[in-house]
């Protein structure tokens, strides 16, 4: 996976670091090009051998999407029976998709975390981009306030632009604590969501965290950027 240089993510990123009261804010966006470099390829041939007479594009389940239990009380996320509400079928997704997925994880994290053992379920395919503008609305405008009602337009105007959202897959990580790269002590919420246009190649990278103030030393000492314009 390919970093792919944006003037306009950058400097919303800086925005996205905010200290407010007692806690503080760290966000990302980030745009890469599906393009597999040497690494990649290495990778991708172990990944999809793990399991034999299984192909890029056999179907894996996911689980269902953080943002439907967020949203709608009645959901079930066990993915089970729901009583009168029927079975809740869960998605699918291409090996090689998931693939995609776990190399972007690697290379915005790297050399700190590896994800190349993550598995299928740890990924949700969430239902629409509404619902997942709702839930970053609700997390970041619940720390940030006005600091993010300001930011909100300029942010979403820049991942339209860099990744047509009307046209994109949506997928989150939401891994279990062990290897979950934001499960450091104070961590409130964290959340990963990756806009996935296969027209293009591409997928934009959007992660972000909230921090007890207690916890972050002196990188908690940032302050809006007016610059995301």
């Amino acid at each position: 996976m390919k970093l792919l240089e944006n003037s306009r993510f950058e400097a919303i990123n800086n925005a996205l670091s905010i200290k407010t009261g007692a806690n503080t804010l760290f966000g990302r966006i980030e745009s890469y090009s599906c393009k597999m470099v040497g690494a990649d390829k290495a990778l991708y041939k172990r990944f999809t051998a793990e399991i034999n007479g299984y192909g890029p594009h056999d179907l894996q389940a996911l689980s269902p999407p953080q943002t439907l239990a967020d949203f709608s009380p009645n959901f079930h996320r066990n993915g089970s029976h729901s009583g009168d509400e029927g079975v809740i079928l869960c998605d699918t997704i291409s090996r090689k998709t998931l693939f995609y997925l776990i190399a972007t994880l690697n290379a915005s994290f790297e050399p700190d975390y590896d994800f190349s053992d993550a598995k299928s379920h740890e990924f949700s395919k969430e239902p629409s981009i509404q619902w997942v503008m709702n839930s970053v609305h609700s997390n970041l405008s619940a720390l940030a306030g006005d600091q993010y009602q300001i930011l909100r337009q300029p942010l979403w105007s820049a991942i339209d632009d860099e990744i047509n959202l009307s046209e994109c897959d949506i997928y989150s990580y939401n891994p279990d604590l062990s290897s979950d790269p934001f499960g450091e002590p104070g961590c409130l919420w964290s959340f990963n969501y990756f806009f996935y246009n296969k027209k293009m190649k591409r997928i934009v990278f959007f992660t972000s965290r909230a921090i007890n103030a207690l916890y972050c030393g002196d990188s908690s000492d940032v302050s809006m950027d007016d610059d995301f314009y």
